[in-house]
Order: structure tokens, then sequence, then C-alpha cells
């Protein structure tokens, strides 16, 4: 006899990163479950950005509190895991990163069923022993996921290459392609004069904008680095470091006086229809959301050929929007190209927005998730509840 199958999956989401891409994504994906029937609960730290938005879209929140870096304190936070899965009664676990990942199978070890997406390989941001401890956990924590979700072929390669074994699913990163529109001379113009921070900019200033948090990730060093050159070819330049984080304070001792550092922005849509040029010279990503948001805007992107890179891009773009990371030199040349061609500059940011349209838009990558969520729940069964139902999506 067939058991009948639940008709409200209950997915819960859990995230140590509560600002910046990982929490846009994840935030993006529960408004998008929620219309489409299901009932995403999300596990975060409280503060930033994630718990917030999610509390404003009628998705439910429960405080998860831990720290960024593994360390002393993670069997502690596994073990809050495993009281909020029992509380929460999901049918299905979906883990946001590295720390969640690490946490939330230690807690769960298969017994619901567990995605797990990196957002960037853990032993991809580490050296020397720190990197192999790293890896060597990928390894051995694939066991308990059912599915690993990587959110660019890149990734993919990259986690198989280093032995980590698993079922795979390639997702691509999507943005909201609504509230990130393409920004012509006038919008241009309004968001200069809308963005304190620029309103004594004047309108002709070839501006450069690097949206991210202020991290060894991103690489907002490099960048300072590789600006005084250009700064010297491309005369009234400016740049600024849109974004909060750990390297906030170093960032602003460094650098010079036409480099701006605002702070976070609540809203980054004005920053990328203000920028000539949106730039993230990353050390390492899965890949990165702010360039996909820049390119949905109309703007040409400069970024590092680091994972997931290359694949963001249209076809054709990474002769001029690509540079080997870590290389200040290419990443000035590169720079000051785009900043002097304007002509080049048009034709980029337009082929750009319309592949962003095409091939990057957050409705089908949360459709494409809810797909994968279906197909591993319907033959699930959940030992955290008593109701003996199969689980549909």
């Amino acid at each position: 006899m067939r058991i009948p199958l639940r008709p409200t999956p209950t997915v819960l989401h859990i995230s140590q990163p509560v600002d910046g891409g990982v929490a846009r994504v994840v935030a993006d994906l529960v408004r998008a479950q929620a219309t489409a029937g299901l009932r995403p609960v999300v596990a975060c730290p409280p503060g930033g950005t994630l718990a917030a938005q999610v509390t404003a879209a009628g998705v439910t929140t429960v405080p998860w509190a831990a720290r960024r870096e593994p360390g002393a304190r993670l069997p502690r936070e596994a073990a809050q895991i495993a009281r909020i899965v029992r509380r929460t009664g999901p049918d299905l676990v979906h883990a946001h990163s590295a720390k969640a990942g690490l946490a939330a199978r230690l807690a769960v070890r298969g017994r619901v069923p567990t995605l797990y997406q990196p957002h960037a390989w853990s032993f991809e941001a580490a050296d020397g022993a720190t990197a192999a401890l790293a890896l060597r956990w990928e390894r051995f924590a694939a066991r308990w996921a059912q599915r690993i979700v990587c959110v660019s072929e890149d990734e993919r390669r990259r986690g198989e290459g280093a032995g980590v074994p698993g079922r795979w699913t390639v997702i691509r990163n999507g943005v909201d392609t609504g509230r990130f529109r393409p920004a012509d001379e006038d919008a241009r113009r309004r968001a200069r004069a809308a963005v304190p921070a620029l309103r004594d900019l004047p309108a002709d200033t070839p501006l450069a904008v690097c949206v991210g948090r202020l991290c060894r990730q991103k690489g907002q060093d490099l960048l300072l680095r590789a600006w005084p050159r250009t700064a010297a070819e491309v005369p009234g330049a400016r740049l600024a470091l849109v974004g909060d984080g750990p390297e906030l304070a170093a960032l602003r001792r460094a650098a010079p006086a036409d480099v701006l550092l605002p702070g976070p922005a609540a809203d980054t849509a004005p920053w990328y229809a203000a920028a000539d040029l949106v730039v993230l010279p990353s050390r390492w990503e899965g890949m990165a959301l702010a360039p996909l948001e820049a390119m949905a805007s109309g703007r040409p992107v400069l970024l590092t050929e680091v994972t997931g890179a290359r694949e963001s891009l249209p076809v054709g773009h990474a002769s001029a929007c690509l540079v080997p990371p870590d290389d200040p030199p290419a990443l000035a040349r590169a720079l000051t190209v785009l900043l002097r061609r304007p002509a080049l500059r048009a034709r980029l940011g337009h082929e750009a927005q319309r592949h962003v349209h095409t091939a990057h838009d957050v409705r089908d990558t949360a459709a494409a998730v809810t797909r994968l969520y279906r197909e591993l729940l319907e033959p699930a069964r959940n030992p955290y509840t008593d109701r003996g139902e199969l689980c549909r999506g």
C-alpha cells in the first residue's frame, strides 16, 4: 500500500554567513521557496542581514550561535544544529558554506536528506596544514550528503579533482533581474546624485567600483596595489570599495585620496548604476554574485580567473575581463584599458546584461533547486518525525 505523501515539505537552511553573497543566495532561495509552497526555515547566527531579510519575507528563523572559523566550539555548534533539527522536523537540510556544512553533517549524519552547497571550497581558502585538514574533512563528510550542489561546473571539477566523492549537481548562481536592471546614462547620473559618497563627483569622472566583503578572499588589497598605476594613466579616475569586513581598517589606512571606502551599502544597485566598471579581484570563489549583479545592471566586469569566473561571463569576454589572480600589474593594465575605452565598456555591458538575463536569472536558479528537492524528497522518510509519511516536494 502506498503511504500518503506530505504536501508541504519543510526545508531547513543552515548558514553561518549572515552578510555577503552566501546570505543573498539563501535569502533569494527561501523567498522563492515560500512562494512555491515549501516551508523554509533558516538557522543562522543573529545579526547581519540574512535573518532580517527572511523574516521580512515571512520565513521562520532560528538562532544558531556559530562563528565563521572552525575551532573548539564546533561540537557545541553541531549539537545546537541537532537540537534545531529535532525541534523543526525538517524533511530536508540544506547546508550553505563550509562551516554550516561541517556542523550540519556532523549533527545529522545522513538521517535526514542533506544537501551541502560549499559556495567555494574550504581547502582553496587555506594553506599548508589547514588546507590539508579541510580537504580530508570534505572527503570524509561527503558520505553524509545526498547531494553536493556546486554553483559552477568549475567548482564541481575542482572538488572532484581533489578527491571529494559524492553525487554532484551544478546549479549556477542567479540574481534578481527585476532588482538589478539595466542602467542607461540618465540612470548613471541619477545614481551618482543619490549616493551620498558620490554627490561631489563630477558626472564625467571614470569610476571603478568593487562590491564585496572586505576580506582577504575578495582581494581588495590587490586592487589597492594595482590602482596607483591606473590612476596615473586615467586622470581623475576614482575607485570605490563598497562593503564591510575584517580588512576595513587596514584598507582605509592604505587607501590614497582617490579611493573611497564608504562602508556597507543596504542596497548595492545604485553603486552598480553609478559605476563605469565593476571589478572583483578575488583569490578564490565558487561563482561570485556581485559580478552577476553588476552585469544584470548593464555594467562590464573585471575579474580574476578563479573558480567560476570564466563561466559567469558571456562568450568572448574573457580576453578583456579576466586577469590572473594575485597579479596587481595585470589587474592595473586591464583596469586602464577598460576605463579608457567607453565604447568597449558599452558593448561589454550590453552583452553582459543580456547574458545574465538569459543564463543567471534567480528564478531559474530557485526552480532548479526546488526540482532537486523534489527528486530527493519523493522516496525519503524522515526519522525525526513520527508522522510516518513520505515527503513530497
